[in-house]
């Protein structure tokens, strides 16, 4: 049963993930359409304010200095508007944070593993 609940919590982040890119960007929304935005997000968290902080947390720690940064600003916004327990975010925030580290040391990795290769066809013997 744990394995299926956190499969589940899985699922149910990826749809706020979804929903609050949807409702992030544009870079304003009127009244009416950030209220709908959190309503829809509350609904999608259906209570689980611990998925909103944590969509919230990686939204801003995977995406800090990116380009897009400030989409995901507003995203992780609607989504403590929407009512994400803020006291679990610093903790998302941080292994987003180190999520985009790993993620750029691998493509450093790859990188390096691609200007070592032979860049001419093989030799032929």
């Amino acid at each position: 049963m744990r394995m299926a609940g956190r499969e589940n919590d899985r699922i149910t982040v990826a749809k706020i993930a979804g929903t609050a890119a949807r409702h992030a960007r544009p870079a304003t929304l009127s009244s009416e359409q950030e209220q709908a935005a959190i309503i829809e997000l509350g609904e999608t968290a259906a209570g689980r304010s611990d998925l909103l902080a944590q969509y919230a947390g990686l939204a801003i720690g995977l995406h800090e200095g990116d380009y897009d940064h400030a989409c995901y600003l507003r995203a992780a916004q609607l989504c403590i508007r929407a009512g994400a327990d803020t006291s679990l975010m610093p903790q998302w925030i941080t292994e987003g944070q180190r999520r985009a580290q790993a993620i750029r040391e691998r493509h450093r990795r790859l990188r390096q593993a691609a200007d070592a290769e032979p860049s001419g066809p093989p030799d032929e013997p």
